[in-house]
């Protein structure tokens, strides 16, 4: 029994297209976990709709994709001097923040990054004018930016874009192919239309392949069902159960990622409040978990198992059965399933 994934292939499918079509010469993204599908899946979904390139996080994820797909692979996270060498075949590009990063590239394929308004990294602008003499030893494949998800500050994403082309123009820099990040479709085609001989190409990852959440479900097996009684001793710290109900072990743990969440910035008064009152239930050892039961998620026994996790469910809730699967609310980026489904 397991943590199974559940895919409608067929709608899963049907949304790609549908992004492929709002953005012609897209760049698919698959990195980290493979968005919750493993590279290996998303790289056979990237060859089946006939993309040319494959963006991937690092050289080790590239090392690992290449024999699963045969085009071009892009590797975003930027060179740096005295890193690790992992032997790469000819069609890997690398992308470069750093006049110095280019230097230390001599005939590679890169793609130059700027620094885009996420300073996260990039060239600058002070630095462009050096580039002139940097990219005459690679074969430079285009510039690219890394816009921001939010833009609270009211600022346009196209602006910013546009911004860089101008520089880049002045530059005299060549400005066949920008690779961008977080864009709209609609924004996308304005850039097009502005700059005519440029091609945009759009790397794109989450929309992508978890855009349609209906696509996908988890679902973790029940493995046993306990009958306890208010007061009775359990798990590993033996702590008593506050009331009547059952015990119910689901696959699922923390080696698939399960209890694992990543720090969120919360915005306005009521998301910030029930932030406080879940940091207020845990010191208590109230913890909700992502296991939904009879409509409602139910809370963690205790702490998640490795491979399995306990839940309590009152005595007012029907009672789950060995066989039965729990719907799992889990963050595709940080979940490794046991088996995945194809429906």
């Amino acid at each position: 029994m397991a943590l199974t994934l559940y895919v409608d292939t067929a709608r899963w499918r049907a949304h790609q297209k549908h992004v492929i079509e709002q953005f012609p010469g897209i760049v698919p993204v698959c990195k980290g976990n493979g968005y919750g599908f493993g590279h290996e899946r998303l790289a056979e979904e990237a060859t089946r709709f006939g993309s040319d390139v494959l963006a991937v996080g690092t050289t080790y994820e590239a090392a690992r994709i290449k024999d699963w797909f045969s085009g071009d692979l892009l590797v975003l996270t930027p060179f740096r001097r005295g890193e690790e060498p992992v032997p790469l075949p000819d069609r890997v590009i690398r992308s470069v923040s750093s006049v110095d990063g280019v230097h230390g590239l001599v005939g590679a394929r890169v793609v130059i990054e700027c620094m885009s308004s996420m300073k996260r990294h990039g060239i600058a602008e002070h630095e462009l004018g050096q580039l002139h003499a940097a990219i005459e030893d690679v074969r430079l494949e285009g510039f690219a930016l890394h816009l921001p998800l939010d833009r609270t500050d009211g600022s346009d994403a196209v602006e910013e874009v546009i911004g860089w082309m101008d520089r880049l123009r002045a530059a005299r820099l060549p400005l066949h192919t920008m690779f961008v990040s977080h864009l709209r479709a609609q924004e996308l085609g304005r850039l097009q239309q502005q700059f005519p001989q440029t091609r945009f190409r759009a790397r794109i990852g989450t929309r992508l392949w978890l855009g349609d959440h209906d696509a996908t479900e988890y679902r973790g097996a029940v493995l046993d069902v306990t009958r306890v009684s208010k007061g009775d001793r359990f798990g590993y710290r033996q702590q008593k159960v506050a009331s009547d109900g059952w015990l119910v072990v689901v696959a699922g743990g923390t080696s698939h990622g399960v209890g694992l969440e990543a720090p969120k910035a919360l915005h306005g008064v009521m998301p910030r409040a029930k932030g406080v009152a879940r940091a207020g239930l845990a010191t208590v050892n109230r913890n909700l978990s992502p296991f939904v039961w009879a409509g409602k998620q139910r809370w963690f026994a205790e702490p998640p198992h490795m491979q399995v996790s306990i839940l309590f469910v009152p005595a007012d809730a029907p009672e789950p059965k060995v066989g039965e699967e729990l719907v799992a609310h889990l963050r595709h980026t940080t979940t490794q399933f046991d088996r995945v489904v194809d429906r």
